[in-house]
């Protein structure tokens, strides 16, 4: 998609992928270039995933350059890091930090 990933990494429940946003992409296109196909393709890895479906919301934050190798450590540390912080709260505080405005009601699905 003409966006070279910097790191990429996940837990059971969320997936990050840092990336360098092609820019003749939008947001939510890359997102439905991410999820349509790899839902697809999960519900033929085993039958128990045959109702795997991503949630319909997404996070999407702009990162400096500054502060790149911080942001690559968070993805590698996730196992470490949702041990004490589930990825709910983090996500919350990720929002309320950089002044999203949020309903409960329509971030999880």
């Amino acid at each position: 998609m003409g966006c070279p990933p910097i790191q990429i990494g996940g837990m059971d429940d969320h997936i990050h992928i840092f990336c360098v946003l092609s820019k003749s992409l939008s947001v939510a296109q890359f997102i439905e270039n991410i999820k349509k196909p790899t839902s697809r393709w999960l519900k033929t890895k085993d039958p128990a995933l045959q109702e795997f479906h991503w949630q319909n919301g997404y996070g999407a934050f702009s990162v400096s350059q500054s502060r790149m190798p911080n942001v690559r450590q968070y993805i590698r540390n996730q196992e470490i890091h949702h041990k004490t912080v589930s990825f709910q709260d983090e996500f919350r505080k990720f929002l309320k930090e950089y002044g999203v405005a949020f309903d409960e009601q329509y971030v999880w699905d």
